[in-house]
């Protein structure tokens, strides 16, 4: 029952689709506009980079959001599946923001809302979560390339710190569900790879296009989103 209170917890969060809010406030639906996802990236893309950070830190912040509220009541309640738990509300989190039921389940890829699940899950993956999207993406301007490695680097890290009892969690029940823990996060790094699919074809073939902030991101913004912006 824990988990399905977490799982609903972290749902209620990634309800909040912060890319289709601020497309509203300027006057637009974003699932109209550019990829037609719900997500930063598409933001970054029609709204400008100013709007694509909004969009980015409020989908991050429901995450870690909701990390804290299950740290500090669940976990407390249940410290040996504290981690575990804190995963299922990740999980509800990223499924809302990827299929929000009111807006006919199209809305992000959930990659903001994972960053701010891995940020606020342990604070030894606080800095390795930040390096591993932020160091390919600023080197080759790729958010997806960003994006996957972050998943992988995720669950390696995940796996390791595990195995080496970083959760102190190898007890009887606990390692059932530190085993359990490692199988939702891989089923999500599952569904993150299968959303980026298309992606991962553009970028084997050389085609994936580059995302850059300031000015330069704001220079090269579409007609359609330049009216949007002025």
């Amino acid at each position: 029952m824990a988990r399905l209170w977490c799982f609903l917890i972290g749902y209620a969060f990634g309800l909040v689709q912060t890319a289709f809010i601020v497309g509203k406030c300027k006057g637009i639906d974003i699932r109209n506009y550019g990829s037609g996802n719900s997500g930063t990236t598409n933001a970054l893309r029609v709204l400008g980079t100013k709007a694509g950070l909004i969009v980015f830190a409020g989908d991050m912040l429901k995450a870690i959001l909701t990390t804290v509220i299950i740290r500090f009541t669940f976990g407390s309640m249940y410290p040996e599946m504290k981690y575990l738990l804190i995963i299922y509300g990740g999980a509800g989190c990223v499924l809302a923001h990827d299929f929000p039921f009111y807006m006919n389940f199209k809305g992000g890829k959930g990659i903001a809302a994972t960053g701010g699940t891995i940020l606020g899950f342990h604070g030894s993956f606080f800095f390795t979560g930040l390096c591993f999207f932020f160091i390919p993406f600023l080197i080759t301007h790729y958010v997806s390339l960003g994006s996957l490695i972050l998943y992988a680097g995720f669950i390696i890290q995940l796996i390791i710190s595990g195995q080496f009892n970083l959760f102190g969690m190898f007890d009887g029940v606990s390692q059932a569900a530190l085993n359990e823990m490692y199988i939702v996060a891989l089923l999500l790094m599952i569904l993150a790879y299968w959303q980026h699919r298309s992606n991962i074809l553009r970028l084997i073939k050389g085609e994936e296009r580059k995302t850059y902030l300031g000015k330069k991101n704001d220079a090269n913004l579409p007609d359609t989103a330049k009216k949007i912006n002025n």
